[in-house]
């Protein structure tokens, strides 16, 4: 089952630079595909590389609304899936003091008292959408057991309501950090597309597009420091995200040319520890 949001892979190129993400031809061909077969897409690689923006593109493009379920140590079936509003269904039994228990549990367990959460959704809505599953990683194990239900056939299971079947199918994008191996049950679900940090040509066309007031040459000079600084062994290396931050920063500055008192001072704009700053302030011999 299509999602039918493309047509071929020139045409995710184009729309997602239309979009603001600039997608490699490995980018638009998987994402073509996780489309055109309506499969969940994985997307892998380090923090800030632009997966969660990729499902925010595609949303965009498609004009789809974008259902994103945030993953985190202790999320559990009730945040994910759905759960149900006992505040309301306690004041709805105190209502009906008089009437029988089976009368009562018959009503208490209806939609009305039902509160949808993304999966559920996502699911259930007959409107284009895009399911983003982020940080899959980060979730415990039982939560992977209710994806691999929920993914392969696009249902689930309310035992007091029944079976809840996708109208039409959301385009599903789970984002992995990989600090933590995923299941090669969910794996085998899913589309798999790792993500690096773009080379320098596409970092730079990324830059411009974002920064469009930047001048040629600093947006190359912003791109060949945060390269350097990618090479360095630090707790965190600079995203996507933050050099685009940085050459926003500079713009804002007014600074033409990256000289040393410039670097150093915009550095926290890239890095986000201190014994990052003091190593890359050492590494770039930073006056």
């Amino acid at each position: 089952m299509t999602t039918g949001f493309f047509t071929s892979v020139d045409e995710v190129t184009t729309r997602l630079a239309e979009a603001g993400y600039l997608a490699s031809t490995a980018v638009a061909t998987t994402v073509f595909l996780a489309d055109r077969l309506g499969k969940p897409l994985l997307v892998e690689g380090p923090a800030g590389v632009g997966k969660t923006e990729l499902a925010k593109a595609v949303a965009a493009v498609a004009d789809a609304r974008l259902v994103r379920l945030q993953c985190y140590e202790g999320v559990d079936e009730a945040r994910a899936l759905y759960e149900w509003n006992h505040a309301k269904q306690l004041l709805r039994i105190t209502a009906g003091r008089d009437e029988t228990w089976d009368r009562a549990r018959t009503d208490i367990f209806s939609e009305e008292f039902l509160l949808p959460r993304p999966l559920l959704t996502a699911i259930r809505g007959s409107e284009p959408t895009v399911l983003l599953i982020d940080e899959t990683d980060k979730a415990d194990v039982e939560v992977e057991g209710l994806l691999l239900e929920v993914l392969s056939d696009f249902q689930v299971t309310i035992p007091e309501l029944g079976t809840v079947t996708a109208e039409r199918r959301p385009f599903v994008v789970l984002t992995s950090n990989a600090t933590r191996e995923l299941s090669e049950a969910l794996r085998r679900r899913c589309l798999f597309l790792h993500l690096d940090f773009p080379d320098a040509e596409l970092e730079e066309r990324i830059v411009r597009l974002r920064v469009p007031g930047l001048d040629a040459a600093l947006a190359a000079s912003v791109v060949s420091v945060v390269g350097a600084l990618r090479a360095m062994e630090l707790r965190k290396h600079p995203s996507v995200a933050e050099t685009v931050d940085w050459a926003r920063t500079l713009l804002a500055l007014g600074a033409d040319t990256l000289d040393d008192a410039v670097v150093r001072a915009t550095l926290g704009v890239l890095l986000k520890h201190q014994e990052d700053i003091g190593r890359a302030t050492e590494k770039l011999a930073l006056a």
